[in-house]
């Protein structure tokens, strides 16, 4: 078992007697049905359909959410929530200061009182007060867990394609270039913030881009690198993280580079060969 303790994560609270009309009025996953203790994936987009915020929804009662995003973007959510929030019985506070995520991998933790429990790829994610959260690191730990570092939990987000918020998606991506609507959107709910455009694309229509895994054999590119078909650039990368054989990274190439395919990787004077795969 190797444990993350990730203390810049978004955390944004939404508490008082609208809260879930309010934000059923606004993300794009459907609320209803949701029990306590239940989460979900979603997002909170522009009126235009375009990305504000990726986050997973936890209902704590039928009064009160948290909902928990990447670092740096719990003000960005609370402050696009709260532009929306006129005349609705619900507060909506950014405790990104005071909350940390615990990022459990390859083993089950318990239930730890004061903390929320979020599914993940290889594990779960543990969600609550920063104290809270550094005594069940210290715990796992002395209970035999590995304390994991920032490159090896970058490598393994890298591996799961899991976009970050900043970094392989922002204000411009739609859903569906980053495939969120396979988790994250409803189709089958009332309105939403943004509904237009992703509901449109789903019946008729398809983005330009894709978010796609790359593996470079023998080399770490650097994120902004091209990625290059015939002597023809098809994207860049994102993120990038090293591996034993090299680097694996995350990208936005065009719709025409159908995985699995053969590219190269350039960047400053390097010119290597690298394979796209689905994320």
């Amino acid at each position: 078992m190797i444990v993350y303790e990730r203390e810049r994560c978004g955390v944004v609270s939404v508490e008082g007697a609208d809260t879930f009309s309010y934000l059923q009025s606004l993300v794009s996953q459907d609320l209803d049905g949701l029990g306590d203790g239940e989460s979900v994936r979603s997002l909170l987009l522009q009126p235009q359909g375009k990305l504000t915020a990726v986050f997973r929804l936890i209902r704590v009662d039928g009064e009160h959410a948290v909902l928990v995003t990447d670092e740096g973007f719990g003000p960005v959510l609370a402050d696009a929530l709260n532009r929306f929030r006129i005349r609705v019985k619900a507060d909506v506070t950014d405790r990104s200061d005071t909350w940390s995520v615990l990022s459990v991998r390859g083993g089950a933790a318990a239930p730890v009182h004061g903390a929320y429990t979020l599914p993940a790829v290889g594990g779960v994610d543990l969600v609550g007060a920063a104290d809270v959260i550094t005594l069940e690191r210290a715990t796992l730990v002395e209970q035999g867990a590995s304390l994991g570092n920032p490159e090896m939990f970058e490598r393994e987000r890298i591996e799961a394609g899991v976009p970050r918020l900043g970094v392989d998606i922002d204000e411009k991506t739609i859903p569906q270039e980053a495939f969120l609507e396979r988790d994250a959107v409803s189709f089958s709910k009332g309105c939403f913030l943004g509904q237009e455009l992703v509901c449109r694309i789903d019946t008729r229509g398809h983005v330009n881009k894709y978010l796609r895994r790359v593996e470079v054999a023998g080399a770490v590119p650097q994120p902004g690198a091209d990625v290059v078909i015939d002597d023809r650039s098809v994207g860049t990368l994102t993120s990038v993280a090293v591996t034993p054989t090299g680097a694996v990274a995350l990208g936005m190439l065009r719709r025409e580079v159908e995985p699995p395919a053969d590219v190269h990787v350039r960047w400053s004077d390097e010119d290597v060969p690298a394979h796209v795969t689905d994320v």
